[in-house]
């Protein structure tokens, strides 16, 4: 046990001091690290140090209803168009959250439902209930409902999707360690640490970011239909801001020429002739060949770019786009344009997304709770320090140092994992520099209790470094269970808290043991001590 050949003796001394140099950079300010010839690590701060924006997000399930009753309308229409046979049917009414339609030939009754079954799914996750209920009335006329089952589900995947696309969201606006968790069945918790400006936060995740290109309607030009939102048949009215004509609506096809689903990359930039602001957009492969195909179809005509349900830009097509690219023009500012091409190239939100609750921790309520965190821990080190050397003297002394190498290790390994330190992450340093001693008191009182036995230094201490040492893996095993558990289930400030309990536990047991124990035997075989006071 207290045998430490030199390798083994500068293998423990250069791990302590790689790690402990890692922790320094937290100590600086960043406009210092930042001229240094490579970028450090350091511990990010979390919302309650840090200060930034906190947002609920909670899901509009309305809107999830309306888009997929409007998915399989069009599924609807092009599986009958193009089967075989082509099954010939009327209007496609979508009212009383429905969908129906009657048959011209009332004898195709049966494969009308052979292709509807084929659509509209299997069951509806583990359930195995119909995403829809397909019932025929009057002979001819098939209404389609959506079954409680099967709106769970498709809520299920959209909350799913919804995190990923606002995490992708977030990462672009180039923010440190943001917290993105579920919360129930229907919202997201976003936090944001050192973003001071929520509203720019909420601009960009409340683009539901849904692009779709359509064909202008030149039929609808009464402006009275268009204000009232009467459209012919096939058609809808859109709202459209920047018309030209002066009406702030325009009428638009129901069917989608191509949309955001084959999408390659958006950026913004700046038009060639008046300098202002726009989003360039690039199709993949399919893409790209739909949109020169139906641009050499529709050459003359006018066609609506449509964000979220609203007209951005209808310009004509003047000649075939074969590039696989197009241009947004909509008035854009630098700031709205960014915001459109990070909210397009992160991909759509399958459900919009409103905030319902919303806050900014200010940096000066960081700074203060920081201020407490490190008073804290350094109370918490003095006493610990002053109650071990007073008690245990020389070994005492070698737990204390242990302490205050465990402290910047623990730092250290943080930033190596680019861990957030939040304020019960503060907690758990406190406790874990308890916990650190309680390793090293193990230890010296099982020293005690042999050399009361009348064992020699050396018996004394190589005993209790053994005996203690397996109640101490003990202890800390059953320390870091529930640790691994709060991380697993816990979300937020419970797997912070977890996070720096857990990384503690390893090195508080490498540093009070075998840094410690190091230490002792160096120094028994440099003074070879006939006693101990201990």
């Amino acid at each position: 046990m207290l045998d430490f050949p030199r390798w083994k003796v500068a293998s423990i001394w250069a791990v302590l001091a790689v790690l402990c140099a890692l922790a320094i950079p937290t100590f600086l300010p960043e406009s210092m690290t930042a001229n240094w010839p490579f970028q450090p690590s350091r511990v990010n701060k979390g919302l309650d140090l840090a200060g930034g924006s906190y947002l609920m997000l909670e899901a509009d399930t309305q809107d999830l209803a309306n888009t997929r009753i409007e998915a399989l309308r069009e599924q609807i229409q092009g599986t009958m168009r193009n089967g075989t046979p082509r099954i010939l049917i009327g209007d496609i009414s979508t009212r009383n959250n429905q969908i129906s339609f009657m048959l011209r030939d009332p004898s195709q009754v049966d494969a009308a439902r052979e292709r509807l079954l084929g659509i509209t799914g299997g069951g509806a996750g583990m359930t195995g209930q119909r995403e829809w209920d397909i019932q025929v009335v009057d002979s001819s006329r098939f209404v389609l409902s959506p079954t409680q089952a099967g709106m769970n589900e498709a809520i299920k995947t959209a909350m799913e999707d919804a995190t990923d696309v606002v995490r992708r969201r977030i990462d672009e606006l180039g923010t440190r360690e943001p917290t993105i968790v579920r919360q129930g069945d229907n919202r997201i918790l976003v936090q944001v640490p050192g973003l001071q400006n929520p509203q720019a936060l909420k601009d960009l995740l409340g683009k539901t970011a849904r692009l779709e290109f359509k064909l202008v309607d030149t039929t609808a030009t009464n402006p009275a239909d268009l204000v009232k939102g009467i459209a012919p048949i096939g058609s809808q009215v859109l709202p459209y801001p920047g018309n030209p004509s002066g009406i702030p609506f325009i009428a638009v096809k129901r069917s989608v020429i191509i949309s955001g689903d084959q999408l390659a990359d958006s950026r913004q930039a700046f038009d060639q002739q008046t300098n202002q602001p726009n989003v360039q957009i690039t199709f993949n492969a399919v893409g790209g060949n739909r949109f020169a195909r139906v641009t050499q179809q529709n050459t003359g005509k006018p066609f609506a770019m449509i964000v979220d349900n609203k007209v951005i830009s209808a310009p004509n097509i003047n000649e075939p786009i074969l590039g696989g690219n197009a241009v947004i023009n909509g008035g854009f500012t630098v700031e709205s344009a960014n915001q459109l091409a990070i909210a397009l190239r992160s991909g759509k939100l399958p459900v919009a997304l409103k905030v319902i609750e919303e806050s900014t921790v200010g940096p000066d309520l960081g700074a203060d709770s920081i201020r407490a965190g490190i008073l804290a821990c350094s109370v918490a080190v003095a006493l610990v320090i002053a109650f071990m050397f007073v008690t245990y003297g020389r070994f005492g002394l070698y737990a204390n140092l242990a302490v205050v190498i465990n402290v910047f290790v623990i730092l250290g390994v943080l930033a190596l994992i680019k861990g957030t330190l939040t304020l019960p992450g503060i907690a758990g340093f406190v406790l874990t520099i308890g916990t650190a001693v309680d390793a090293n008191v193990l230890i010296n009182e099982r020293i005690r209790e042999e050399r009361r036995r009348g064992r020699s230094v050396v018996q004394a201490v190589e005993l209790g470094y053994k005996e203690a040492s397996r109640t101490i893996f003990e202890a800390n095993m059953t320390h870091a269970i529930s640790g691994i558990i709060m991380f697993i289930l816990g979300s937020g400030p419970v797997k912070g808290f977890a996070v720096v309990l857990l990384i503690g536990i390893v090195t508080s047991v490498f540093t009070a043991v075998t840094f410690t124990r190091m230490l002792v035997a160096q120094w028994i075989r440099r003074e070879k001590p006939k006693t101990i006071n201990i």
